[in-house]
């Protein structure tokens, strides 16, 4: 093979690199089988965001995660393999995939996981709310993995690259390398550079939420009467905005908006490769484990922020000392230790502490436990969705009366959204202040229009307050409201 000089060869080692694969496929050409591999590299350091709009496809599904404060973010696009299910063997159906997928790849160069054990190849998940959708077509399934044929994670000033791809008898390796170089081309031009907006025509929203605000209400009495029946203890109420513009919703600037007004948050976008986005910045860490230390958090009890730091501090203080919040908060926690205690886990409950973002702050008490090799990151998942933050208790009870009293469906809204990497590490979210963005044109007479609907939810307890409730939802609207451009 001749190798030509290329800005991106000083990345990779072409040779190596081009043995490597050739031996691959001779070896799939003697068993006529096929064989996924995994190539890292590292790279300049680029903006998250930049590279997201360079290299991501409309027609291609993708998953973007970033947490702008921890500096960490991970890109992903288009699949080299894929699951998609639903019902209620998801989650075990979709471990199995990643455990099979696993045993099949083969690593270039092959010592890359001792060294960088962040940047292994990832599994990128998104699991619906419910195991099956009830109301319509929904554009998301209830349960997608994916490996990603292009995969970036970036963590402070380290950028590395991941490919992975296919080989079978047919691979023209000579074009794979090509397209590999293309990629770490393309990106590195924009090396030190940062995300600008771009200049957009002025849109016009329009908005309507999907439940008449009267019959959210209702719902809160209805559900009041029966916590006070002892029927459950709580139930989370969400509701839905739907927001209609006259000009196409520019999903980049939106996530950059989104990393500004909530740094402490995690931003993602996920996608089906056919015009729809869930979109949205989320305060809700459901599992993080690295090197089998997992960190969950009981996230519940809400209060505004303050116009200044004096009234800042009483509406914190009035939160702390909540009995209703603080009963709230209390549910989550007691559940969690539950169910991590019945997978022979060993939880530790830390200090509570208040988590303060741009508009609202939350009573947040993180949980801590070790993790053996003998449980998968998705049988945890299994066993906290959902928790009582976002269904309620118990939670089986909890998503019958969600089911009955809210309209729509809630799709990727509160549930499981995050990866796993081929060392065990993992970290999930839920996806909470989100919204599902629509770029496919819908004509109304002489006009078209692009639409997003906007989810919101609270947690109803003995002392809720319907109106207060539907306050505190239309505060938290406003997370996405600010950010969609």
């Amino acid at each position: 093979m001749t190798v030509s000089p290329c800005p991106a060869d000083s990345f990779i080692d072409s040779k190596k690199l081009y043995q490597f694969l050739t031996a691959i496929q001779k070896c799939c050409l003697k068993n006529h089988s096929k064989q996924i591999v995994s190539i890292s590299v590292k790279v300049d350091w680029s903006d998250p965001l930049l590279i997201f709009e360079r290299i991501a496809v409309q027609d291609k599904i993708h998953f973007y995660w970033e947490h702008p404060f921890q500096k960490k973010a991970l890109i992903a696009i288009d699949a080299v393999v894929k699951l998609e299910t639903s019902g209620s063997k998801r989650f075990h159906e979709s471990e199995n995939f990643v455990k099979n997928c696993l045993q099949e790849i083969k690593y270039f160069p092959d010592n890359h996981r001792e060294n960088t054990p962040f940047f292994s190849p990832h599994f990128f998940c998104s699991f619906s709310f419910f195991d099956y959708s009830n109301l319509g077509d929904y554009p998301f399934p209830e349960a997608r993995v994916f490996l990603p044929r292009w995969q970036w994670v970036i963590q402070n000033d380290n950028c590395w690259l991941i490919a992975n791809s296919k080989i079978d008898e047919n691979t023209s390796i000579n074009e794979f390398l090509n397209d590999f170089r293309k990629i770490i081309s393309d990106v590195q031009i924009l090396k030190s550079q940062s995300y600008n907006n771009q200049v957009l025509p002025e849109s016009k929203f329009t908005k309507k939420l999907v439940s008449n605000p009267n019959n959210f209400k209702l719902s809160v009495l209805s559900a009041l009467e029966s916590i006070k029946s002892n029927h459950l203890s709580k139930v989370v109420l969400a509701q839905a905005l739907d927001i209609s513009s006259n000009n196409c919703f520019n999903l980049h600037n939106s996530l950059n908006n989104l990393r500004i007004l909530h740094p402490n948050c995690y931003v993602f976008s996920t996608s089906n490769g056919k015009g729809q986005n869930f979109i949205g910045a989320s305060p809700e860490r459901l599992i993080s484990i690295h090197q089998q230390h997992l960190v969950t958090d009981a996230l519940a009890g809400s209060a505004p922020r303050g116009q200044n730091p004096i009234e800042d501090e009483e509406n914190a203080r009035g939160l702390i000392y909540s009995q209703k919040e603080r009963h709230e908060h209390s549910l989550v926690i007691d559940f969690i230790v539950q169910r991590l205690s019945q997978l022979n886990l060993a939880p530790q409950v830390r200090s509570p502490k208040l988590r303060k973002l741009s508009n609202i702050q939350h009573l947040w008490t993180p949980i801590e436990a070790v993790v053996g090799n003998e449980v998968h990151p998705l049988q945890i998942i299994a066993q906290l969705h959902p928790t009582p933050a976002v269904a309620g208790v118990n939670p089986d009870i909890a998503c019958k009366e969600i089911r009955r009293y809210e309209n729509f469906e809630r799709g990727l809204y509160a549930a499981p959204l995050g990866w796993i990497d081929s060392l065990g590490n993992s970290e999930f979210i839920v996806g909470i202040r989100s919204a599902l963005i629509d770029n496919q044109i819908v004509s109304q007479k002489d006009r078209r229009d692009y639409r997003a609907r906007l989810y919101a939810g609270n947690g109803i307890v003995f002392g809720s307050n319907p109106q207060q409730e539907l306050m505190e939802i239309e505060l938290k609207f406003q997370c996405l409201l600010k950010a969609l451009e």
